[in-house]
C-alpha cells in the first residue's frame, strides 16, 4: 500500500489531464480496465482503437502524447505498430512514449518489444498503481532516442538508469542471497 501513496504522491509533479492519449487493445476488457486506470489518474484517452491498423488511421493525421498498445492483436500486432510509427516520418508521433502491455512475456517477446522501439512494457495483469508508477518513469525517462541501422527508438541500455522504485532487481536478490550464505559459512 505504501508504493500506492509513494506513486501517487510522484503523480503530483506530473499533470497528464491533458496529455492526448491513445490505447489501442483488441480485448474489449483490457481495454476498458486500462482507460479506467487512466481516467482514475485524471488523464482521458482521447483515441480508444482496437487493432493496430485503426491505430495507424488515426496516427496518420493526429499528433498524441501517448501510446498504451498491447503487443498481441491479430492482423497486425504492437510490435509492428510501434515499428510503423517510429519510422512513420510524423516528427511528433515517431517520438512519443510508448508503453507497451502483454500477457504472455517470455524473453523473446520481451527482446522483440525493446526491439521494436517501446520504452517499457508492462505485464497483464497489472494494477492501477503499477501502471501509474510507469507512466511516471516514463515520464522521467531521459534516454536520447538513436537510429541504429533499422531501429530508431529511445536507446535500448539501462545501465545508467535504475528500475523504478520499489522494482526488486533479481541480480540484487541473488547477491543478497549468496552474501548470506558466505556469512552463515564463516560462523560455522
Amino acid at each position: 500500500m505504501a508504493e500506492v501513496g509513494e506513486a501517487l504522491r510522484d503523480s503530483a509533479v506530473f499533470n497528464l489531464s491533458d496529455a492526448v492519449t491513445m490505447v489501442v487493445d483488441d480485448s474489449e476488457f483490457a481495454l476498458e480496465l486500462t482507460t479506467q486506470a487512466l481516467m482514475g489518474f485524471g488523464i482521458r484517452p482521447r483515441h480508444v482503437c482496437r487493432s493496430a491498423i485503426d491505430a495507424m488511421e488515426k496516427l496518420s493525421v493526429h499528433d498524441i502524447d501517448l501510446l498504451i498498445v498491447d503487443a498481441e492483436m491479430p492482423g497486425m500486432d504492437g510490435y509492428e505498430l510501434v515499428r510503423w510509427l517510429r519510422r512513420s516520418g510524423r516528427d511528433g508521433n515517431a517520438f512519443v512514449p510508448v508503453v507497451m502491455t502483454a500477457a504472455h512475456v517470455r524473453r523473446s517477446k520481451v527482446n522483440a518489444a525493446r526491439d521494436c522501439g517501446i520504452n517499457f512494457l508492462v505485464t497483464k495483469p497489472f494494477s492501477a498503481s503499477a501502471l501509474l508508477e510507469r507512466l511516471i518513469w516514463v515520464a522521467r525517462d531521459t534516454r536520447p532516442f538513436l537510429q541504429v541501422g533499422d531501429y530508431f527508438g529511445p536507446d535500448r541500455r539501462f545501465h545508467d538508469i535504475p528500475p523504478p522504485e520499489g522494482i526488486e532487481r533479481r541480480a540484487d536478490r541473488l547477491r543478497d542471497a549468496s552474501a548470506a550464505a558466505n556469512e552463515a559459512e564463516t560462523e560455522s
